[in-house]
């Protein structure tokens, strides 16, 4: 056994995995701690889950809510494993009776409370002989009674419709009053917000982030599950998008399992594993079972080995530890507990090939990756050396409010950006004009991306061109005289990061600034890296070379059609 922080895990099993160590009891031991370690924070009556921390702007009740709804997904997933755990059972069991009759807030519409109802939903349906069976006819209409507030009511445009989809589900399932119209309208509204090679915006707009695997394609694969055969026309579409879906998202996480730190409700953190499971729970996978395992297990040890959760056993609102800037408003100190997602996996059995069979290499445990996805408008570079990802965003904007986490130019599974006031990380600003909002597309293929947007009085296009680590940035700045800031990945540590400088040089020619930005686990010899890399600027035409012969023609300040950047819709996240 390995021990720390009061966490006990089973030894690492090198035979069977080779690359983490970690086996489906290790899964089962980083549940079992989770779940033992909130008893502390449960009230007298077992229906709410107050742990400490900064409150959501949802208020105390709902965050109690929240700590027992998402912890109760988890249970659920570790009472099927079991099969059962009677400790489990039992408290659950009694705080979902107490929390129905009155102890949590009523579901009203576009209430938090949706979003914890699916859980508790989902988490019934998947735990059903060993908790809702073994409910008395009283008990199961309370809970009935207050699922209810699904009925009818409204819900945010966005991964919100599916809340109310899984929990009417439920509701039919047992017999309980339930509108097949709400249903089939939040299934049907999904259908506007997929673009393509398996990849859906959440809600209006270009929303692209993790949301999409663990909600987007989550919620219709747990769907599928609660309403049988009567969903096979839709699973046959959902094992198709996910299955493609998975075939990009693979490239998102870096070799030591980190996924790319990018997008809202980053402490999540191992709920970026949920789409990985589904895909083998559902056959709609094109990874092999030794694969799935490799990569979910990886997540988790990545986490793991940086201190999550905590010295008390908890998952607190930020990364690798606590860290306030990296969450939204809506987080309260229950919600990185929706990091349960990641535990899908212990859905399947135990003699499940997924959990059998022998890890075995994901694509960039063996190469290099460059991956273009035109649908989200993403450029993946990988570098299978340092196990870097890195993801340069051409198309990810969340309606243009200005978050940090969306308004780079590229992020990575290594660094995050930086959230002070001085905004100069993998931005081109002008003057005093802010960072980038909308994003304008212009495409996305091959080794290359490119986009634009305005920001006061400039426009401002970029296209990246990559190779290796290496990405060359080429810019056209079109906007009132000023200074040009343009920086590259913020890197940190315990101690300050080394700094070099050298010998500089600039050309201005109409605003044209071409640069090379390097993120890398080992030194990057700057003089070594300029000579590695030929360009030529004639007008806005740029040339690229790079060292192996490669040549790339870049063209700016074409027109191109404005096939991108509307506003979202106006909608409260999860």
């Amino acid at each position: 056994m390995t021990r720390g922080r009061g966490l006990a895990l089973p030894a690492p099993d090198r035979v069977l995995s080779s690359r983490t160590g970690y086996t489906r009891e290790t899964w089962l031991a980083v549940a079992d701690h989770l779940l033992d370690s909130l008893v502390p924070w449960f009230s007298a009556s077992g229906a709410q889950v107050r742990l400490p921390g900064r409150g959501s702007w949802s208020g105390a009740d709902c965050d109690g809510l929240e700590g027992f709804a998402r912890s109760f997904l988890l249970a659920a997933f570790r009472i099927a494993a079991g099969p059962g755990d009677e400790r489990l059972v039992e408290r659950y069991a009694r705080g979902l009776v107490a929390g129905a009759a009155g102890e949590w807030p009523r579901l009203t519409p576009c209430s938090q409370q949706m979003v914890e109802a699916a859980a508790i939903a989902v988490g019934l349906h998947e735990s059903r002989a060993w908790l809702w069976d073994r409910l008395d006819g009283r008990e199961q209409q309370v809970v009935v009674d207050w699922l209810s507030g699904f009925v009818g009511s409204r819900t945010w445009d966005n991964n919100w419709r599916l809340f109310q989809v899984v929990g009417e589900q439920f509701l039919a399932s047992v017999g309980a009053s339930y509108a097949q119209d709400d249903i089939d309208a939040g299934l049907e509204r999904i259908e506007d917000w997929y673009v393509g090679d398996g990849w859906y915006s959440d809600g209006p707009g270009q929303n692209f982030d993790h949301y999409i695997g663990w909600a987007m394609h989550l919620y219709p694969g747990l769907w599928t599950r609660m309403a049988g055969p009567s969903a096979d026309g839709r699973l046959a579409v959902y094992r198709e998008r996910l299955h493609r879906f998975i075939e990009d998202a693979v490239h998102l996480t870096g070799s030591d399992g980190a996924p790319v730190h990018f997008g809202r409700s980053l402490c999540y953190r191992m709920g970026t594993a949920a789409p990985y499971w589904m895909g083998a729970l559902l056959d709609a996978t094109p990874l092999t079972p030794g694969q799935t395992r490799r990569l979910c297990s990886g997540t988790l040890r990545h986490f793991v080995d940086h201190g999550v959760p905590d010295e008390r056993g908890l998952l607190t609102l930020g990364w690798h530890h606590h860290f306030l800037p990296v969450t939204q408003p809506y987080s309260g100190p229950a919600s990185p507990y929706w990091a349960s997602k990641g535990f899908l996996g212990l859905l399947l059995p135990p003699e499940h090939e997924v959990w059998t069979a022998r890890e075995e290499a994901v694509p960039l445990d063996v190469r290099d990756q460059v991956r273009a996805m035109p649908a989200p408008g993403f450029l993946i570079q990988a570098t299978k050396h340092d196990g870097i990802v890195r993801l340069l965003n051409h198309g990810s904007d969340h309606g243009g409010e200005g978050d940090p986490h969306y308004n780079r130019l590229a992020y990575s599974s290594r660094t995050a950006p930086e959230l002070t006031e001085e905004i100069v990380d993998n931005q081109i600003v002008v003057g005093a004009q802010g960072p980038r909002t909308l994003i304008r597309r212009r495409a996305v293929d091959g080794s290359s991306a490119a986009s634009w947007w305005e920001a006061g009085e400039a426009r401002i296009e970029v296209m990246s061109v990559v190779q290796g680590r290496i990405e060359v940035r080429c810019a056209l700045v079109d906007g009132p005289a000023g200074v040009v800031r343009h920086g590259g990945y913020a890197v940190a540590g315990v101690e300050r990061p080394d700094e070099r400088t050298g010998e500089l040089w600039a050309q201005a020619t109409p605003r044209v600034l071409v640069a090379a930005v390097v993120l890398s686990g080992d030194t990057v010899w700057a003089r070594q890296l300029g000579e590695s890399i030929g360009v030529t600027v004639h007008g806005t035409q740029v040339t690229v070379r790079f060292a192996d012969g490669t040549r790339t023609g870049v063209q700016l300040g074409e027109e191109v059609d404005d096939g991108g950047g509307t506003a979202a819709g106006a909608g409260a996240p999860a």
